[in-house]
């Protein structure tokens, strides 16, 4: 009688091993990246109410325009505003990464344009951050 193989050889075993840790070499840094601009991206959601406030302020002519906008810490962002220019630090607790961005305020006819500057990574700011 034949005696049937049963089970995966060592080298079989060694390859598979070798494939999952490259493809987790490869797979963590981007999820770390990827959880980084999700962070930020919640800080520009907290920075949107500031946006709004001063929109109002410039569409009802407050001296002001950062009258009435709540600086200060919110979750993992830090809001600050002057003379309408809204400050934007996003401290994301992942590998010591804290992101800084300001959203400027244009005031027209069409009403308030936001531009985004200042970004000090551009690889975990918003598209419209990027340089």
């Amino acid at each position: 009688m034949r005696k049937v193989q049963q089970g995966f050889t060592l080298i079989e075993l060694m390859i598979v091993v070798a494939i999952i840790g490259i493809l987790a070499a490869i797979a963590i840094p981007a999820y770390t990246d990827y959880t980084i601009r999700a962070k930020v991206a919640e800080g520009v959601a907290v920075g949107s109410s500031a946006k709004v406030t001063v929109s109002e302020n410039y569409a009802n002519g407050v001296t002001d325009p950062c009258s009435g906008v709540n600086v200060g810490t919110v979750g993992l962002t830090t809001v600050s505003c002057n003379a309408g220019t809204i400050g934007l630090s996003v401290a994301t607790g992942i590998n010591g990464v804290t992101v800084t961005f300001n959203l400027v305020p244009t005031s027209g006819t069409q009403g308030v344009v936001w531009d985004c500057t200042g970004a000090s990574s551009n690889k975990y700011v918003p598209a419209e951050c990027r340089s």
